[in-house]
């Protein structure tokens, strides 16, 4: 089997909803990250095999398969096929583990997988909003849950786990609070100035910075009102607590270590497993437990050898039950996790988020000079994808 190496990350800024990035067409705003990898790198799209884009809301102007249209878009060769993947939140990071998957297999020499979603453009929830054409659960799934009183939304999912493990509204605003300064220490340090590229703003200015980072405070969370269930009814998840709705694309540029070594290009990391699993679609963001000890148990690592974990913050209460279970006797676990902060500062473009985590990962382990490093995402359904990278320049 073929080592799968990644060559370069990029992504956009991630624009807040009606913010900055609100006017691109999300074929548009993924094709610039595109031929950013080509920029940076100089390889000449002509050896590109595939291209894999993941995408949540695959209708309008996401639709007809977005991967395919930003090829065309970006003025590559039209010899050049692309698909279009869902694997819900994690779409980008499932294009991933199918791009390396491909190299691996000797399918794929060159690959391009990323992700990109306009929220703004396209809301949440936009493929089933009229109800035209019916719901995803049918009769039968429906049934299956019934007892348990159906499924829900992830908010109300990330309730449910609140719920259960016990997590009070003051642990998931000081979580938020954290992603928020963390976010905003990284981004005035530098941190992401080698992963997000420049693209320009409504105004015509470019745009470099994310649009979701706040200056805030414990006594200011912790003043908003809760988002999907009342004070009443004990509701504790916020706007300050959970992941913030945006528009954002990221791509990733795969090789064979044996072809980047051909093109003279330096391999920044290997892939080194990665796992998929599925879980209680009712508490829904809990797979990323099993998911990650899937991955640990393919690749022969264990916690104690990664030194920089990637969780996305769906939500803040699906990150700290990652905490509380995989790490339950181990406090200092979480200054290996989400160290730039994550989605809740910075913003969940659905099927960009997977990608702007290898980005992020990819450049911090480089930065502190850590040798592994994994990231594991949640999904709509109860699903979960994990990662595992080694740093290698």
């Amino acid at each position: 089997m073929r080592d799968a190496v990644i060559v370069d990350a990029v992504r956009t800024p991630f624009g807040a909803r009606d913010g900055s990035l609100s006017h691109w067409h999300p074929v548009d705003l993924v094709a610039e990250t595109m031929v950013a990898l080509v920029d940076r790198t100089g390889i000449d799209p002509e050896i590109i095999d595939d291209v894999i884009l993941g995408c949540v809301m695959q209708v309008g102007e996401q639709s007809i398969n977005i991967a395919r249209n930003a090829i065309l878009a970006a003025e590559w060769p039209e010899h050049i096929p692309g698909t279009t993947v869902d694997r819900q939140c994690g779409s980008s990071q499932q294009a991933l583990h199918f791009a390396a998957q491909g190299v691996m297999a000797g399918a794929y020499d060159v690959v391009v997988a990323g992700g990109v979603e306009a929220m703004t453009r396209i809301p949440m929830g936009a493929t089933t909003a009229d109800g035209k054409y019916g719901f995803p659960f049918g009769p039968s799934v429906s049934a299956r849950y019934a007892d348990r009183g159906g499924l829900v939304s992830q908010g109300i999912a990330a309730e449910l786990i609140a719920d259960e493990w016990g997590f009070s509204r003051r642990d998931l605003d000081e979580y938020g609070l954290r992603s928020q300064q963390l976010a905003r220490q990284a981004s005035e340090e530098g941190r992401f100035e080698n992963e997000i590229i420049s693209v320009s703003g409504a105004d015509g200015g470019a745009v470099l910075r994310d649009g979701g980072l706040r200056d805030t405070s414990l006594d200011e969370l912790s003043r908003l009102k809760p988002s999907f269930r009342s004070e009443a009814e004990g509701g504790r998840m916020t706007a300050g607590n959970s992941s913030q709705i945006t528009d954002g694309a990221a791509s990733v540029l795969v090789m064979s270590a044996d072809r980047a070594d051909e093109l003279g290009l330096t391999a920044r990391a290997r892939i080194v497993d990665f796992a998929v699993v599925g879980d209680d679609p009712r508490l829904m963001l809990t797979a990323n437990i099993p998911a990650t000890r899937r991955v640990l148990e393919r690749s022969g690592l264990t916690l104690d050898d990664i030194d920089l974990f990637e969780v996305n913050e769906a939500f803040a209460s699906a990150v700290l039950v990652w905490l509380r279970e995989l790490g339950g006797d181990d406090p200092d676990l979480i200054d290996r996790v989400n160290v730039n902060g994550g989605a809740i500062a910075l913003g969940h473009p659905l099927g960009a988020s997977g990608a702007r985590l290898t980005s992020t990962l990819l450049n911090e382990l480089e930065r502190t000079g850590g040798r592994y490093g994994l990231q594991v995402m949640c999904e709509g359904g109860g699903m979960a994808n994990a990662l595992i990278i080694e740093r290698l320049a």
